[in-house]
């Protein structure tokens, strides 16, 4: 071969790879999960637009005794239409989530047993048949940590779900997905999950990078930040380091986005309130922004170009609001498509707006990145 062949040999070579590399990339884009958590009223998700998401999440199920079960008529309405969706788009995963803030009270002393998971994974097969939902995702607030007050938690919860996850499997096979909602802050990531072991199991994993600074908090900050600053470590972006660091592949990770926002209040005016003493609040969905935070009520919009998160102090009530909006979710969604994540998550569709509202923006941030 003379060196005229080698170089045109070399030159295809390369096109091939960059092309393919450029297919994948492509490919990714396309893909990306977008996965919703519904816990509004049975019949109020018809009027959202199913066909921009991937996966619909219904909340919550809980524990009867160790087996997995709905709630009440209500609920199991609920669930019913989410599946009835899937002729709207025939691509939608109905997922049931089980748990919750407070809807894991028995989750530490139940899951702690071989013989009460075995009766759980066969009681989440048995509802998932019969509801004709496509998989289940783990929300116990938390594994090993304290989460709400009262709520046991012991240090071996650590392995008992790595046993849990892999009872799932075995009971589900590959046929339905599993996820989990996990902590988006440092003790959990550090404390919580035997990721080396977890991950490979589950579809992925949903991280709840919003409530960051949460309503036990005595210090304002952003609650669903994108990036770490000077005075606020915890983050979506940090989460993902951290994971990743921990070996977690790229792809098995959501970020989570915020429908909603948190009020503090008695807040004092410097730094335009973040970072600052105060007391939680309330919150608001996202749908009543526009009504409960006018500038005529006295409300001024801050965006944080470090963190990339906005927020609005009223100097009149002392009140600090943080919140994601269609700039923050926007730059979540390309966040994700960056780093070659999962996809984006977010609590929860009942608090967006049926037409123009949050999800609308991931979809368009999605659509655009595809060009």
């Amino acid at each position: 071969m003379n060196k005229k062949q080698i170089i045109s040999t070399l030159l295809i070579c390369f096109i091939f790879i960059t092309s393919s590399i450029f297919s994948q990339k492509k490919e990714a884009r396309k893909s990306i999960i977008v996965f919703g958590y519904y816990a509004g009223r049975p019949t109020m998700i018809d009027s959202f637009p199913i066909e921009k998401l991937t996966h619909l999440c219904f909340s919550f199920t809980h524990l009867r005794g160790n087996k997995i079960a709905v709630s009440n008529l209500r609920d199991s309405l609920a669930i019913t239409n989410c599946v009835a969706l899937k002729k709207r788009n025939p691509n939608l995963k109905v997922i049931i989530s089980m748990g919750g803030w407070t809807g894991c009270y028995t989750c530490s002393g139940i899951f702690a047993e071989d013989s009460s998971r075995k009766v759980f994974a066969s009681s989440v097969k048995k509802l998932l048949d019969y509801l004709k939902a496509d998989g289940i995702d783990l929300d116990w607030e938390y594994p090993a940590i304290q989460g709400p007050p009262g709520h046991p938690y012991d240090r071996n919860d650590k392995q008992n779900f790595t046993s849990l996850i892999k009872t799932l499997r075995d009971t589900l096979g590959k046929e339905k997905e599993i996820s989990f909602a996990a902590g988006g802050f440092t003790r959990f990531i550090n404390e919580s999950v035997e990721w080396g072991k977890v991950g490979p199991l589950v579809d992925r994993i949903n991280l709840m990078t919003y409530d960051l600074i949460t309503g036990y908090d005595t210090v304002t900050g952003h609650h669903t930040a994108l990036y770490s600053t000077h005075h606020q470590k915890e983050s979506c972006d940090n989460a993902v380091r951290m994971l990743v660091k921990k070996g977690v592949p790229r792809n098995k990770l959501l970020i989570g986005a915020a429908f909603y926002a948190r009020i503090w209040e008695n807040v004092a005016p410097e730094n335009n309130g973040l970072y600052q003493p105060g007391k939680f609040l309330k919150g608001v969905s996202g749908k009543n922004f526009s009504t409960a935070f006018s500038k005529d009520s006295g409300y001024i919009y801050h965006w944080d170009s470090k963190s990339k998160a906005p927020s609005l102090y009223n100097p009149q009530k002392k009140w600090l609001v943080t919140f994601d909006d269609s700039v923050s979710i926007s730059l979540k969604t390309k966040y994700v498509i960056k780093n070659h994540l999962n996809g984006i998550m977010f609590w929860q569709i009942a608090d967006d707006s049926f037409t123009n509202g949050m999800l609308d923006i991931i979809d368009e941030t999605k659509k655009k990145l595809k060009q």
